[in-house]
């Protein structure tokens, strides 16, 4: 594999939010797959379909499942991790990822502000196919593809990737499968940059109705009384009996039981009406 320069994905240490995982332990391998999410399995195969040498991808699982991967370091544009060989020597591995500029930024904050859910999700841990749809449209792409990963490692080998880049990009999958916020601090913001960015962000949800601009206080008072609506004619006596369908005793169910809540109700709706 190339050994490409590993200062080449470094940023502004004053605005660089560096996330740390501790090293996965040995034995891994009760972990039926390495990812789980169908956000994980994308970052899979953005590397795993530009990979030269299927072997190495084979022994970089075995590296995933063996404990040979030491803690990871989780910045903007940046992966890296210390990774051992089977003789134990130590190798510098980074994996680089494409970082968001200001614009596309400013357009996936838009895209995740569009729908109030689509934060709500971010926080529960889950990608929506929906934002990373959204996304797209402006021309943004959240997920890294073909060619977005660019390992680097300080071993001799030169396959792409060699094994000890590839057991990184699995571990990594782990992380990433748990925490969408991983992702989003590769593609250029963590989670303290990302979440005070979109608190200044206005929440618009299409499904939402809009209220009115209003008036000048002052024109509304000078302006003439407007007439009160008509009064809404009253509502027709109903029976209690046909407010609600038959109903099937069950269990837990009480039919009596359940007609007299809803005629409680019904009363209760016409008289705040008459308020």
């Amino acid at each position: 594999m190339s050994r490409g320069d590993e200062t080449k994905g470094a940023v502004d240490p004053a605005r660089t939010e560096v996330l740390g995982f501790p090293a996965f332990p040995k034995g891994m391998t009760r972990v039926p797959r390495f990812a789980r999410s169908w956000w994980g399995r994308a970052w899979l195969r953005a590397m795993e379909e530009t990979a030269l040498d299927t072997i190495q991808l084979r022994k970089g699982r075995r590296f995933a499942y063996g404990g040979h991967v030491g803690s990871i370091a989780v910045s903007p544009g940046r992966l890296a991790a210390t990774v051992y060989g089977d003789d134990g020597d130590a190798y510098r591995t980074v994996v680089e990822v494409e970082r968001l500029d200001g614009a596309r930024w400013d357009r996936l904050l838009g895209a995740i502000t569009a729908k109030a859910g689509h934060l709500a999700a971010l926080l529960d841990g889950d990608v929506p196919h929906e934002l990373v749809e959204a996304a797209q449209d402006v021309d943004v792409r959240l997920l890294p593809g073909l060619g977005d990963l660019q390992p680097h490692c300080s071993c001799p080998d030169w396959e792409f990737p060699c094994r000890h880049a590839a057991a990184l990009c699995y571990q990594a999958a782990w992380l990433i499968d748990t925490d969408p916020f991983v992702l989003l601090l590769l593609r250029g913001r963590g989670p303290g940059e990302l979440l005070g960015d979109l608190r200044r962000q206005p929440v618009v949800d299409p499904s939402v109705p809009v209220a009115p601009v209003g008036v000048d206080a002052v024109a509304a008072f000078a302006g003439p009384v407007a007439e009160l609506p008509q009064v809404r004619p009253e509502l027709p006596e109903l029976d209690p009996d046909g407010l609600l369908p038959t109903v099937v005793p069950g269990p837990g169910v009480e039919p009596a039981v359940l007609r007299r809540l809803v005629a409680d109700a019904a009363r209760r709706a016409r008289e705040l009406r008459a308020m």
